[in-house]
């Protein structure tokens, strides 16, 4: 099978950011299939002026110059989108394949998606990373009406001319199915969990914490993503003022970059947390964040409160469960439900700031809690997020769409976890 991967935000393990489109791609590729990822190459000082060609672990990547950041506003980054959108149009016609895998956000990614599947005659699958264009919708981002209705109109016209979509978490799903797109042909591959690379690490754990003079032995909480607004990075504050109002040894590490990171650090600094007891460092490449979690106490995953952005399925919480380690959660939804479920860290919704200092200080130095909720993390990577499973689900989804089963993709990769009452 020759598979067409589009994705604009492709990454490398040696890149910041989520590596799903990489992961799934080797393993096609170590399974025997022909991969191409068109993708944007995003740095603001490329010299780069049209397509260049890189092979990574046996994945044809195809790059084009479009540059982007966090810090883009909203209309520069759909002027980023279509013009990604224009170029990889014509890049994935001139391919061979027998099927176009179309993974958003952005949405815009169905323009240059469907044209060229139409033209080859080939199926296209659609994957939804996030419920778009809903969330640019409640957070205020799409107010204009004539793009609320583009937005729209692209989500119904990228769902109807798809063979199979690919959901990243049953929230998600629901809002597909909730369009009119048929149930079965609905699969829920979440962001995985590798197993393997991000087993503890004594050592990296060590030279981690032996590199910064702040941390030594203290009780480590992380958050390690984006600072958008979406992301809601300014509870950390609140709760390191309330951990130090505690009198508390515990430090939180903030690791990463986006639009939203000089106003986190601005509020930490008049909060009086700035470098007492929160700290914030540039973001990682994937192949690093092993060693932080390995140092980690505890890791998070973040929300602004929404009910569009609970059916997320951020990396991080992936991370943070094959790393073994607890994890603390400030939305509802389904992440929420799994740890109240599995024990396996912190379900803080709707929970006042002072209550989740009190809580967080408490487990953080119960070296009993911290242990029997890290193998419960682990087991949770284990049972249902091992990237194995899931990657090997992703490519009989894409077969049975060659095939025409596309029917098929529900029970392939149905998303059901059995949550047992707390």
């Amino acid at each position: 099978m020759k598979v067409i991967y589009l994705h604009q935000y492709f990454n490398t393990p040696e890149m910041a950011g989520g590596t799903r489109s990489y992961e799934m791609a080797r393993r096609m590729v170590r399974a025997g299939h022909e991969v191409h990822i068109v993708t944007s190459f995003r740095e603001s000082n490329s010299q780069c002026k049209g397509w260049f060609d890189t092979e990574e672990a046996g994945i044809y990547v195809h790059w084009y110059p479009v540059p982007y950041s966090n810090h883009m506003s909203y209309k520069e980054r759909i002027s980023a989108f279509l013009s990604f959108a224009k170029a990889a149009r014509r890049k994935t016609i001139q391919l061979e394949g027998d099927v176009i895998f179309a993974t958003s956000t952005p949405l815009t990614i169905a323009l240059p998606a469907i044209p060229a599947a139409r033209k080859k005659k080939i199926p296209m699958v659609f994957e939804v990373r996030d419920l778009w264009p809903q969330m640019p919708i409640a957070m205020g981002a799409l107010n204009n009406p004539l793009l609320r209705f583009a937005a729209q109109w692209l989500e119904r016209w990228a769902y109807k001319n798809s063979s199979a979509v690919v959901a990243l978490s049953p929230g998600m799903k629901e809002g597909v199915v909730r369009s009119g797109y048929p149930a079965e042909k609905v699969a829920v591959i979440p962001n995985s969990s590798d197993i393997q690379e991000f087993s503890y690490d004594a050592d990296a754990a060590q030279k981690f914490r032996a590199e910064r003079d702040w941390l030594g032995q203290k009780p480590l909480l992380v958050y390690a993503g984006t600072f958008g607004k979406v992301n809601g990075v300014d509870y950390m504050v609140d709760l390191a003022r309330a951990l130090l109002a505690r009198g508390s040894d515990v430090r939180i590490l903030l690791v990463g970059e986006g639009a939203e990171r000089f106003n986190v650090k601005d509020a930490a600094f008049k909060a009086g947390v700035f470098q007492k007891n929160l700290f914030i460092e540039d973001p990682l490449p994937k192949k690093k964040m092993p060693g932080l979690l390995s140092a980690a106490t505890v890791a998070s995953n973040l929300v602004t409160d929404l009910p569009e952005a609970r059916a997320n399925s951020a990396n991080k919480f992936f991370d943070a469960l094959a790393a073994g380690k607890p994890i603390l959660v400030n939305h509802g939804g389904w992440m929420h439900e799994l740890i109240n479920a599995r024990d396996c860290g912190l379900a803080v919704w709707q929970k006042s700031i002072d209550e989740v200092a009190e809580t967080l200080d408490k487990k953080m130095h119960n070296r009993e809690w911290l242990v029997q909720a890290g193998l419960a993390a682990r087991n949770l990577a284990e049972t249902y997020f091992d990237r194995e499973v899931l990657a090997a689900q992703l490519i009989e989804v894409l077969e049975s769409a060659v095939a025409d089963r596309a029917q098929q993709a529900s029970a392939i990769a149905p998303g059901h976890y059995h949550f047992k009452p707390h």
